[in-house]
């Protein structure tokens, strides 16, 4: 099975293969803390990722993931 690439936060949006309960799972964890770069607190960075994202970027990801997910 081909491993999936996420590198960016819309990576994840459109990943067909992960529920939304899913999604917001790796969205949230990639916003937290845990991933800051540090001396950047603005960027996160995933283990395996080839770059950090800032963090407005993971956070604009969660929001439209929960618009998508209003009726």
């Amino acid at each position: 099975m081909p491993r999936m690439q996420l590198g960016r936060p819309t990576d994840v949006l459109r990943a067909p293969s992960l529920s939304i309960d899913d999604k917001r799972a790796i969205l949230a964890a990639w916003a937290s803390d845990l991933y800051a770069v540090e001396s950047k607190p603005a960027l996160r960075q995933l283990p395996g990722t080839a770059e950090p994202v800032p963090i407005d970027e993971v956070q604009s990801a969660l929001i439209e993931l929960d618009q998508r997910c209003q009726p």
